[in-house]
């Protein structure tokens, strides 16, 4: 059955060829946009539902291309360590950081995180990501990362919330009684092998760090996934250049993330290995951090992301928000921040059904935001609130 969005106020479609449209009617047949028209007078006899936009802007639905959507309890007190002094690694040597969430994680049934994983999949769509990927890496041991594994893809069948990229993300730390060696042949000999033949990931992520998963070992951990037939993405130089952006190049891995460190003659041989760099700006946010040189990489006309880093250190889950901290904190114009997180996260983030998304053009997946304001500029000026109005997703209209 065909919806018919009319009324409109302008769509941004972040389709390079014309970008900016007004006066048009957008035509949805089941989940795909049929067309894009002037008119809708032939349709007004038909069986079709009619959807009354009242002059609202439209954009294309957000791609959250980084966020770790699964995990139980929370670190909140560990703010007040970083502004007494203790760095991220020394909050992980007292027991904070990452193991703290993992032993929550562990402890909670597995009915409590699809719970847990439905509540923020709801709250992602009101702020107007249609399109996530979700990674694991709380669990940190073969039986507990298939845990979450298996609880993503439960939560793919769910109806009415984003579509979900799901990655397997073993090499994020280790536990106690783990050396970072030991942890990384358990990974190859065991973990990795169980993981591809559960066929419950599409990328494997690896936090490539000083102190955490070295160069080595990471390439060994990303060499045998992209063998198993994952799609490969990588935490890099979050607290220094550590050299993960010289293996995310040299593998030609899809997606860089964080990046905040990398120079910039490393970050130029990711662009000619056709590396997408992925800007997290909510994690320096939270942390009370330098914000990384957008400026300086839009100068060398290197492609990036942002997406919302989700996790219990960057309690953000809004991409508008993420959007405010680049437009309103950081100099860079509405058009390109849309950008980093429909078109461009689309390229590293892609939909397992190879459909075109990002995007608002005839074909693509129906999936788009209706704002509150006649401006689309609107999407990232309300970091307080969901600049939202309704949603059209995989062709379903919902309105909040």
């Amino acid at each position: 059955m065909r919806t018919i969005f009319y009324n409109i106020g302008s769509i941004q479609t972040m389709d390079e060829n014309d970008s900016l449209l007004v006066e048009k009617s957008i035509i949805v047949n089941n989940n795909l946009i049929e067309n894009i028209v002037d008119s809708i007078d032939e349709f007004e006899s038909s069986d079709a539902k009619f959807v009354d936009v009242g002059g609202r802007a439209i954009v294309p639905g957000f791609i959250d291309a980084h966020n770790h959507l699964l995990w139980a309890g929370d670190r909140f007190n560990e703010h007040n360590l970083r502004m007494q002094g203790k760095t991220y690694a020394e909050i992980a040597n007292m027991g904070g950081g990452i193991m703290e969430t993992v032993r929550q994680t562990r402890k909670a049934s597995e009915k409590e995180l699809h719970r847990i994983g439905i509540n923020r999949l709801n709250e992602a769509l009101r702020n107007g990501t249609t399109f996530m990927e979700a990674k694991s890496g709380y669990g940190l041991s073969t039986e507990h990362e298939l845990r979450l594994l298996s609880i993503v893809d439960d939560l793919k069948k769910e109806q009415n919330l984003p579509s979900i990229h799901s990655t397997w993300m073993g090499a994020h730390a280790v536990t106690p009684g783990h050396t970072y060696d030991s942890y990384t042949e358990e990974i190859l000999s065991d973990q990795l092998p169980k993981v591809l033949d559960s066929n419950l990931a599409e990328s494997a992520d690896v936090f490539c760090e000083p102190g955490w998963f070295s160069v080595e070992q990471s390439e060994d951990i990303l060499r045998s996934s992209r063998q198993g037939g994952l799609d490969l993405r990588m935490h890099v130089d979050e607290f220094k250049d550590g050299g993960g952006g010289e293996l995310a190049a040299d593998l030609g891995v899809r997606t860089a993330d964080h990046a905040h460190h990398t120079s910039m003659d490393t970050r130029l041989k990711m662009k000619d290995a056709g590396v997408m760099t992925g800007f997290l700006p909510g994690t320096p946010y939270c942390n009370g951090d330098e914000w990384p040189n957008f400026a300086a990489v839009q100068g060398e006309g290197i492609p990036f992301t942002m997406a919302t880093d989700f996790n219990p250190n960057c309690y953000i889950n809004s991409i508008p928000f993420v959007g405010s901290l680049a437009v309103q904190r950081n100099g860079m114009n509405p058009f390109d921040a849309l950008a980093s997180v429909t078109r461009e996260a689309a390229k590293s983030t892609p939909r397992s059904d190879e459909l075109e998304h990002g995007i608002i053009k005839k074909g693509s997946i129906a999936n788009f935001n209706i704002l509150k304001s006649k401006h689309w500029e609107s999407w990232c000026m309300t970091p307080s609130s969901s600049p939202i109005h309704s949603i059209c997703l995989e062709g379903n209209y919902i309105e909040f």
